[in-house]
């Protein structure tokens, strides 16, 4: 059925065409509008000619004409045709002259286009997860732990920036790549952590997401071998070859220490263990690749209480050091109370509770509540999993805070 077709093709290729769009026209709101036109106009069009052969170019192509034929219709055709035509001339002679270091991918061009110096830094990620990634305002607020209003503001501001100072849509020279990396890995990170663990709705898993930032690692590694780029790639493959064991085939959470492991994708694991140790003889890596580092751990043992968390809780010390967030100490607290028992890890915790750092974080008393339970604190517990129930927006996960809450309860 074409209406199942063209959903399927919204669903993984919608970004791609806003991204080309956005090129062509110079204009976000412009080619927002002009990509679910051309979905549209597909339904219909598709019906009596069939599917073209190139769905992609064919639904970019529809929506640069339904672009014009809205601006013609607004009368303001005369003052964007000069520079629509402008941007298509630019956007050829970009790529005939740049084919030996530039990629063909718009989504990329557009990440670098978020991530211009020009942007503050504050809103480059917010808005390469909007514009690129199609992340709801929601989504993104929640990932960086603030409202959707604030988080709204700073959208509108990355594109108004992006308009005012024309930042050009472009892949940047090998020259300025490096200055625009951190926030372009950020970016790519968050892609994958939305797809990893769903900040909302029925599904842990949003597959779409996480291949999709895999793919734009890949892409970026090609255009750039920088240690930190391999340690980012390393990172999403070793947490992605665990993806089929995550959940039961009735959609709940299984946690890592209960994971059939004969289900992890050994082809991921070796090739992310292979870049991280490449990304690590370089000695000039950073968060990611310690990250990943602590993911191979997990990823080599063989069993759950063959994992070496000693080395384990060292490398998020390192961690700390260099990259120190309230999160990545949440993280080693939970591999201290691996090592050193639930009490162990209890004391950080309260710790960091007690700054209100993380007071609307629900993994932190999730984390709370099961090592207070592992110490035999039931009304503890309860209090901990009652509050992480509370703030939890993500079906699977309010079903499994449930499930323990009903467990202590008996």
């Amino acid at each position: 059925m074409i209406r199942d077709r063209v959903d399927d093709l919204y669903r993984s290729e919608a970004r791609r065409v806003f991204a080309s769009l956005v090129r062509l026209l110079n204009d976000f709101d412009l080619a927002d509008d002009a990509m679910h036109e051309a979905f549209a106009a597909a339904i219909e069009s598709w019906q009596h000619d069939g599917v073209p052969a190139n769905p992609r170019a064919w639904l970019i192509s529809t929506g640069k004409f339904k672009a014009i034929d809205s601006l013609r219709r607004q009368g303001r055709l005369k003052e964007h045709q000069t520079e629509i035509v402008s941007r298509l001339d630019e956007v050829a002679d970009e790529n005939a002259v740049g084919a030996a270091t530039e990629i063909e991918d718009d989504r990329l061009r557009l990440i670098f286009t978020c991530c211009h110096p020009e942007i503050d830094s504050k809103l480059q990620v917010p808005l390469t997860l909007r514009e690129v990634c199609g992340l709801t305002t929601e989504e993104i607020a929640h990932a960086f732990l603030t409202s959707k209003a604030t988080m709204a503001q700073r959208i509108v501001r990355g594109k108004a920036k992006i308009r005012e100072a024309r930042i050009p849509y472009v892949v940047p020279s090998l020259a300025d790549l490096p200055e625009r990396l951190d926030a372009v890995l950020a970016a790519i990170y968050l892609v994958f952590n939305e797809g990893y663990s769903a900040s909302q709705g029925e599904s842990l898993i949003r597959v779409d997401l996480t291949a999709e930032a895999i793919r734009l690692g890949r892409l970026l590694l090609d255009l750039l071998p920088d240690p930190e780029v391999k340690g980012l790639l390393a990172l999403m493959l070793l947490h992605e070859s665990r993806r089929e064991s995550r959940a039961s085939p009735d959609g709940e959470i299984v946690l890592l220490e209960d994971q059939d492991r004969s289900r992890w994708n050994q082809t991921m694991i070796s090739e992310g263990t292979a870049l991280v140790e490449q990304a690590l003889r370089s000695r000039r890596f950073g968060a990611y690749t310690l990250q990943a580092a602590i993911s191979a751990i997990h990823a080599e043992s063989a069993t759950a209480e063959q994992t070496d968390w000693n080395q384990i809780v060292m490398l998020y010390s390192v961690l700390l050091r260099i990259d120190p967030s309230p999160i990545v100490e949440l993280n080693r607290a939970v591999a201290v109370a691996m090592r050193d028992g639930p009490e162990a890890g209890l004391e950080i915790i309260d710790r960091i509770l007690s700054r209100r750092e993380l007071s609307k974080y629900q993994l932190a008393y999730s984390a709370r509540g099961e090592l207070l339970r592992r110490a035999g604190k039931t009304a503890d517990a309860l209090a901990a999993f009652q509050q992480a129930l509370e703030l939890a927006r993500q079906e699977p996960e309010k079903r499994f805070l449930a499930a323990r809450i009903r467990e202590l309860n008996r």
